[in-house]
């Protein structure tokens, strides 16, 4: 499986996130995740990739799974998330290998991601 360099992960941080968070939420897949910091409780928006599911979102985790937006929404219970111009709070934060992700994907991006050669795989569940 890929696990993605530091290096990238910083870069996008930094550069990538900024020319993407506008657009993020309104473009197929591209998404906004809202969490609050575990140590500062300030409120980040960190630009994801998403894919539906029957009861949620799940979002590929290219960087692994130790990143502190995942981390941030674990401790948290949840977040909220704006994917296709809707915001709506997400809770149950689970981690699982991204094979068994795909059943839980709508068909064109089961293949999507199946070949993307991501490990893991953060599943969502809409609140309420």
């Amino acid at each position: 499986m890929v696990r993605f360099s530091d290096r990238r992960a910083r870069f996008n941080r930094r550069v990538t996130n900024r020319i993407f968070r506008p657009v993020s939420g309104y473009l197929p897949i591209w998404s906004v995740i809202e969490h609050t910091g575990r140590r500062s409780g300030t409120i980040y928006r960190t630009p994801v990739s998403v894919f539906s599911t029957d009861d949620g979102v799940a979002v590929l985790l290219p960087y692994g799974r130790q990143r502190d937006w995942v981390k941030n929404l674990q401790r948290a219970g949840g977040g909220r998330v704006k994917f296709q111009g809707r915001t709506f709070a997400v809770d149950q934060p689970r981690i699982v290998p991204t094979t068994e992700a795909l059943p839980h994907l709508r068909t064109p991006w089961r293949q999507l991601m199946a070949r993307a050669g991501v490990a893991h795989t953060l599943l969502l569940r809409r609140a309420g």
